[in-house]
């Protein structure tokens, strides 16, 4: 599949803001949250300007972005529309948190919405993954393990900010860090399996089965089917190389998994743990999008059944 970079901007950063939004609203829950209020309302601030900012991008992919609202209606059936309405109603007990926090605000109802928002940061990101994983058509994504990998990445991504952010008032949380080391391992864990397991599936769906004449055995194309690429070939039929694919996953594996690992217990053991925070963040940022970029481009749409793939 082409790597759309609006959708790539989308994922990761209303990722990390869903991330982020997770652990402040446990932080007001469980009456943890670091400095005064006005850290409280700059860091849910933040949490929301990266969800929004990653929501708009979203609908520069549509083919016509005016009719993104008529999507909300489809949530009985689809996971888009359940993302968005997932997202939306988020807003109302984050924006309100928010508000409790810019004015001082001290109630009862505060921990109420910290929970409801915690909530909705889970099921946003999840409904987001499973727009993925609900795809037969595409092997890469429809596999049970994608919307857990979203959230865990989501998560950990989510916990090097806020520890970042509470490094640079001095109050970075011992706890905070040690889930963070914990989200780094679990997300590096189901994303091994899943590349383990999307490499050793060569592909249900065959070109005979395409054809619906599989009883006739190996078929092969005469000519082409298009003289020019067409939307479907550009869209759907982007492909990256093995080695190359490889060479990514490497940069995965050391931007998003090792560095954040080591950087965060330097930030446990050493004074200079803003420093360490920070360039955990860089890591992190550079690892997600390498990530989710080799999501998108190693997909492979069965509809290249028709375009000379053998299986899909």
């Amino acid at each position: 599949m082409h790597p759309a970079y609006s959708v790539i901007f989308f994922t990761t950063a209303s990722g990390a803001g869903y991330g982020l939004l997770f652990w402040l609203s446990l932080a007001q829950l469980f009456g943890q949250m670091p400095g005064g209020r006005w850290f409280g309302f700059f860091a849910i601030a933040l949490a929301l300007l990266l969800i929004t900012a990653g929501l708009l991008s979203s609908t520069l992919h549509l083919g016509r972005p005016e009719r993104a609202i008529g999507a909300f209606s489809q949530w009985r059936s689809s996971w888009l529309s359940r993302e968005g309405v997932a997202a939306v109603v988020t807003y109302v007990p984050a924006g309100l948190l928010a508000l409790f926090y810019l004015f001082g605000i001290s109630s009862g109802l505060a921990p109420v919405l910290g929970a409801l928002a915690a909530i909705g940061a889970v099921a946003t990101v999840y409904c987001t993954g499973m727009i993925y994983g609900s795809l037969r058509t595409i092997r890469q994504w429809n596999h049970p393990l994608v919307p857990y990998i979203y959230l865990a990445f989501a998560g950990s991504t989510g916990a090097i900010l806020f520890g970042f952010l509470a490094s640079l008032i001095g109050a970075a949380s011992i706890g905070l860090l040690i889930a963070t080391l914990f989200l780094i391992g679990l997300g590096t864990s189901l994303k091994i399996a899943y590349w383990k397991a999307v490499d050793a599936d060569p592909g249900q769906y065959t070109r005979e089965m395409a054809l619906g004449l599989p009883q006739l055995g190996k078929a092969r194309p005469l000519d082409p089917p298009h003289s020019t690429p067409n939307f479907v070939m550009r869209e759907m039929g982007y492909s990256v190389a093995r080695n190359h694919a490889a060479k990514l996953r490497k940069i995965v594996m050391a931007c998003l998994m090792i560095a954040p690992v080591l950087l965060v217990i330097l930030a446990l053991l050493a004074p200079l743990d803003g420093l360490w925070m920070l360039l955990a963040v860089v890591a992190a940022g550079i690892g997600i999008v390498t990530e989710r970029w080799l999501f998108f481009a190693e997909a492979e749409h069965v509809s290249q059944l028709f375009y000379g793939a053998e299986r899909a």
